[in-house]
């Protein structure tokens, strides 16, 4: 069974998804294996902290950290476009990496090579065993999309789940639209 799911791909969620942890997301497949499971982001869920709020020992940095997932919400992660000057980063796809070296993040903001506009804090993750997100998919609980770099760092937080549907063409722009209940479509 062929999803065109991979490592790097975004899940949209169907406009109705009950699960409120992902109503109305995008979601940044960070990991994707169809024997061991899979991990991802929450793109647009931001908190009310940044980073140096949950970090005492970070650098003053003024950037936003996000709801990653309901999965290890006493874990931070991290998505970047440094993976070449950040040891230990994970290729995710197009100048997207995963990771990396924690202290070497550290010193990149100390020396203001790092801007806030270069990495995504997230506040735990979202996982799925193996075949869970596939059974998902079948379920038609998410559309799956290609990533584009600028969604992962876009200061359009509140509406990306909207205008990544509306960027797919003319029948995901109808569902981008839909209002919450179908009584009030």
């Amino acid at each position: 069974m062929n999803l065109d799911l991979e490592t790097g791909k975004i899940l949209i969620s169907e406009p109705f998804m009950l699960d409120p942890n992902f109503k109305k997301t995008v979601v940044l497949l960070g990991d994707y294996s169809q024997k061991h499971g899979s991990v991802g982001f929450i793109m647009n869920r931001p908190t009310n902290y940044l980073i140096t709020d949950l970090i005492s020992s970070f650098p003053e940095f003024e950037s936003r950290v996000y709801y990653g997932g309901p999965v290890a919400q006493d874990t931070i992660h991290f998505v970047h476009r440094k993976g070449d000057i950040i040891e230990e980063s994970r290729f995710i796809s197009n100048g997207l990496y995963w990771g990396g070296n924690f202290d070497k993040i550290k010193f990149l903001v100390n020396m203001k090579v790092l801007q806030p506009d270069d990495i995504r804090f997230f506040i735990g993750y979202s996982g799925w065993t193996e075949g869970q997100l596939e059974e998902e998919i079948k379920e038609k609980s998410w559309i799956i999309d290609d990533m584009d770099i600028n969604y992962a760092f876009s200061n359009k937080i509140t509406d990306m789940w909207q205008h990544v549907l509306t960027n797919k063409g003319s029948h995901y722009r109808v569902i981008a639209d839909m209002a919450d209940t179908l009584s009030l479509n």
